[in-house]
């Protein structure tokens, strides 16, 4: 849903993309229009990345594990004949 905020025509932006951006990075949603039309939204990039800032906000929580655990128990399958075989087989 669209809410009207800090609403720039495209004309606008070229002319003072400076300014806006400053905006943006002042914690602003700047939302550019064509014509009136909502076409694109710039918001300012924080320092921290999004996985380290729901961390810290609890909403997710690190592995304990880093890595894959591998695959034990299993065995490699062998097929029986070659490859084009198989696929005549099944043509059939």
């Amino acid at each position: 849903m669209y809410t009207s905020g800090m609403d720039v025509a495209i004309s606008e932006l070229r002319a003072h993309l400076g300014e806006w951006l400053d905006r943006a990075r002042q914690g602003h949603d700047v939302v550019v229009t064509d014509r009136g039309v909502p076409v694109a939204r710039l918001v300012g990039i924080d320092g921290a990345s999004t996985i380290e800032r729901l961390t810290r906000q609890g909403v997710i929580s690190t592995p304990e594990r880093a890595e894959r655990p591998l695959a034990r128990g299993r065995r490699r399958v062998t097929p029986k004949g070659s490859l084009s075989d198989l696929v005549s087989e099944q043509r059939r």
